[in-house]
């Protein structure tokens, strides 16, 4: 256990995040929990349960403001003592502490803590090592955000069985979509070998749930696509011996042509017995190096990487045959669904990017493995501040899924700009699919319970680098906790998920949560009242994706189109006279998303093309939302940046000042949001604000 940091670790910067253990307040609720650990008893020499007592030993004594020793055996503890293990056969913990019906109501990955008054016991069991990690980290975090004993008993589950992290991350130390400086995973194509760093990061990751890393970017590279080999498996072993160590199984992304490069063949055909045969034997390779690894992470026939199309196959004959070679050590394929024409042409209105996934994998419904797992975004084009929810949710009925979010901020701000994300994935997570013709909410496929799938789960793109405090804003960390407690409990509020993360990043104080977590809940609606209106994306430059550019894709390959005139806007994803896009949907889903009468205001643009003099829902005209919500917007940033300020005298100066910096910088760039945006509609449009605000 890391229990010391370094002056770039200090409280100041962030680094510890959520994990700082501030100590308890008032006085009063840390003596009610004083007296209730006198020792941490932990049994089992595992690393999860040592771990775990080694965790239990830095948060109970930065909370409590006192020493309290980890010892073997209950009897020695002298009184009142933290009990932790597993529901081990024989085991003294089973039998004393926990008896069947907590057994069962922890589940296969779950635990249970009791609180035995008799005994002044509190006690954490789970059926895995990591369950009972997963509740020590339950039990501080119950208390450091200040709840009391009372509220400490019951067994809690995970909802998903996959909770999944993807790293983005190069082997030269650059990471695509990275906003929080570059890898401390990688550098100069080298491993950092900065296990301090790894294993802080593997204690947040664990902290919210976490239980599966992706540790390398989807598009594979040529040095990438050697880490399944001994060149870099003993390296890539020593990471994932420190996963484990907190729960957390290894994943790599792999690249699909791996045989051409690696393999002296000619093809990657995945119905080729010779193709078939290389990836067989590294798995073997792989799984002696790190028998408990994940699996494959594989971007195929996507953006230009290789996949089974260049041979005439389809996806499930490319993901199948990757996962019959894990089958045997119990591996999966997590196959990303992100695959669509990339060089389409911009004067054709036929062919519609917001169709592909839906058309390449319903088809396939029913032919992928036991062991094969498709991710599929959770919007059908990529991670818009606003676009509707995949159809594919609800639509494949024999196929494990994982719902896919991204936590780093590519089209949101980019970590320069607040924009907390968990209210957008709850609005994700409770549509209705109506798969069945019943309430089917997208969080219970991606969990797997409406279709009874093997697999199911969330997993996200990170927004971690090595910057000081993990993700370039501070505020941001809010995502990454957010996301991590969301995977593990949907019913989870976005204000309840925030408030948490205020209490444990920043203290008790009541003002300070209130304005923050005002801040959070507002941010969303703000950044996306500044920047692209109505559900129609993009309008950002090419390549970095940062920054207002409204035409900036609009004649480009990667059909991501807003097909603005002189007379209106939006894409016509209709039936009868557009892409048919909006039949991908279910019953009353189809039916709304179809009809301009019906159809949200805030997706209005995303499926269909209307005068600027439309009327919304709201009473206003397409043009005139745009004028005001991009004026409000900007005025709104402002006003973030003044609730900042309000806290200074209750922070610390170097959180304070981190966050000061980034939010002076939205201020401005809300303001440049709001005029390229007004000025291009009123040039294109002709038609003034009713307002007389100036627009250029």
């Amino acid at each position: 256990m890391n229990d010391t940091f370094s002056p770039a670790q200090s409280q100041g910067s962030g680094y510890e995040a959520w994990l700082g253990y501030l100590p308890l307040q008032p006085e009063a609720l840390r003596n009610e929990w004083h007296t209730w650990f006198g020792a941490i008893v932990a049994a089992e020499q595992n690393d999860p349960i040592q771990a775990a007592a080694a965790e239990a030993q830095l948060g109970l004594g930065k909370l409590l403001g006192r020493s309290i020793p980890v010892i073997p055996d209950a009897e020695n503890a002298g009184g009142s003592c933290l009990v932790i293990g597993t529901f081990e056969e024989g085991h003294e913990i089973t039998a004393e502490l926990f008896d069947e019906s907590d057994i069962h109501s922890a589940g296969a990955a779950g635990f249970v803590i009791r609180v035995r008054q008799d005994h002044k016991q509190i006690a954490i069991g789970g059926a895995t090592s990591a369950a009972v990690l997963h509740g020590v980290f339950h039990l501080l975090r119950l208390m450091a955000s200040g709840r009391s004993l009372s509220e400490l008993s019951g067994a809690v589950q995970p909802a998903n069985g996959l909770r999944m992290i993807n790293h983005w991350d190069n082997f030269d130390g650059s990471i695509e979509r990275g906003y929080a400086g570059t890898s401390f995973l990688y550098d100069k194509n080298r491993f950092s070998g900065d296990t301090d760093r790894l294993r802080d990061y593997a204690r947040l990751m664990s902290s919210i749930g976490i239980n599966a890393i992706c540790i390398n970017n989807v598009n594979a590279h040529y040095e990438e696509t050697r880490f399944i080999t001994s060149a870099y498996l003993p390296e890539i072993s020593n990471i994932a011996d420190i996963f484990r160590m907190y729960g957390i199984r290894l994943f790599l992304s792999i690249n699909y042509a791996a045989t051409l490069q690696l393999g002296n063949l000619e093809t990657a055909d995945p119905l080729d017995p010779k193709v078939s045969a290389w990836w067989a034997k590294q798995a073997t390779e792989v799984y002696a190096a790190i028998p408990d690894f994940g699996g494959f992470v594989v971007k195929a026939d996507s953006e230009n990487r290789p996949g089974p199309f260049t041979y005439g196959r389809d996806h499930a004959d490319g993901a199948n045959m990757l996962a019959e070679a894990l089958e045997p050590f119990g591996g999966i394929v997590v196959w990303r669904c992100f695959v669509y024409n990339c060089k389409q042409d911009w004067r054709d209105r036929t062919t519609d990017r917001a169709r592909a996934a839906y058309d390449h994998f319903k088809p396939l419904d029913g032919r992928f493995r036991d062991n094969v797992v498709l991710q599929i975004k959770n919007g059908p084009l990529d991670f818009q501040v606003r676009e509707p929810v995949s159809p594919l949710f609800g639509a494949l009925e024999q196929t494990n899924h994982l719902l896919e979010f991204q936590i780093t901020q590519e089209y949101t701000g980019q970590q320069r700009h607040l924009c907390y994300l968990v209210p957008q994935w709850k609005e994700v997570l409770e549509f209705n699919t109506y798969a069945k013709g019943e309430p089917s909410p997208v969080k219970h496929i991606a969990d797997g319970s409406v279709w009874q799938n093997r697999l199911g789960g969330i997993a996200a793109v990170t927004n971690v680098g090595n910057d000081a405090n993990w993700t370039g804003h501070l505020l941001a960390q809010a995502n990454l906790y957010g996301y991590g407690r969301l995977t593990w409990n949907p019913e989870l509020s976005a204000e309840q998920i925030a408030a948490e993360w205020i209490r444990l990043t920043f203290g008790p104080d009541p003002a300070v949560e209130a304005v923050i977590l005002r801040m959070l809940l507002d941010s969303w609606r703000i950044y996306e009242s500044y920047t692209a209106p109505l559900g129609i994306g993009w309008m950002v430059n090419p390549n970095h994706h940062y920054g207002p550019n409204v035409d900036g894709y609009e004649y480009s390959q990667w059909g991501t189109y807003h097909y603005a005139d002189s007379q209106g806007l939006g894409v016509d994803r209709t039936v009868h006279t557009g892409t048919g896009y909006a039949a991908q949907y279910m019953g009353e889903n189809a039916e709304r998303y179809g009809s301009l009468e019906h159809c949200p205001d805030e997706l209005v643009l995303f499926f269909h093309h209307v005068p600027y003099t439309h009327v919304l829902h709201s009473g206003k005209t397409v043009i005139q939302h745009i004028y005001d919500t991009h004026f409000a917007g900007a005025n709104e940033a402002a006003e973030l940046l003044e609730s900042w300020r309000s806290l200074k005298d209750r922070l610390d100066i170097g959180l304070y000042s981190q966050v000061e910096e980034r939010l002076i910088g939205q201020a401005a760039h809300a303001k440049e949001w709001r005029d390229q945006i007004n000025t291009y509609f009123y040039r294109k449009s002709g038609i003034g604000d009713v307002h007389g605000r100036t627009i250029y």
